[in-house]
């Protein structure tokens, strides 16, 4: 079992009481919260190295680290390959910073984007722009139904049912 299995099946483990996964989730976001505000204070460092020597740079654990890079792996300039990684795999972290910040927004981790690291990147009215262009990409807008008497759109001045509308 590779080693993301192994932390998505923990991760994730419906037998486990929603207690223990609470807990277990607490440190994990703890431990996150901890290696962002370290990678957004030089957000143009590149960092790399083997997954076991990005744990150790870091104090954490393995998993902690696996669990790390799966949830970044989205926001990388180059993804790694965490699906078949083991602890000697090479992985960068060079993140694009507008769709880390956009990621972090749509997993609603105000806890990541609320960092005030965020404020040496991105102004407020940048951060505000990335924020509502994440929100609205996950916005469904369901479109004006026409009934055969409302004004035709195509903006003849002709009722829909006399004018687009006649099938």
């Amino acid at each position: 079992m590779s080693l993301l299995e192994d932390w998505r099946k923990k991760a994730y483990n419906t037998n486990t009481t929603k207690e223990a996964l609470e807990a277990m989730w607490n440190v994990y976001f703890g431990v996150e919260k901890n290696i962002y505000e370290q990678l957004l204070t030089n957000p143009d460092e590149v960092v790399k190295g083997t997954v076991k020597e990005l744990a150790e740079k870091y104090n954490i654990s393995l998993e902690h680290m696996v669990g790390f890079l799966d949830g970044i792996n989205d926001s990388l300039k180059t993804p790694n390959p965490i699906e078949t990684m083991d602890e000697n795999t090479e992985v960068s972290l060079e993140f694009d910073k507008e769709l880390l910040y956009k990621n972090m927004v749509a997993a609603d981790a105000d806890w990541l984007f609320n960092l005030p690291q965020w404020d040496q990147i991105f102004d407020a009215d940048t951060k505000k722009k990335l924020y509502k262009e994440q929100k609205a990409s996950t916005t469904v807008r369901k479109e004006q139904k026409v009934y055969p008497n409302d004004p035709c759109p195509c903006g003849s001045g002709k009722k829909y049912k006399k004018c687009c509308g006649k099938a």
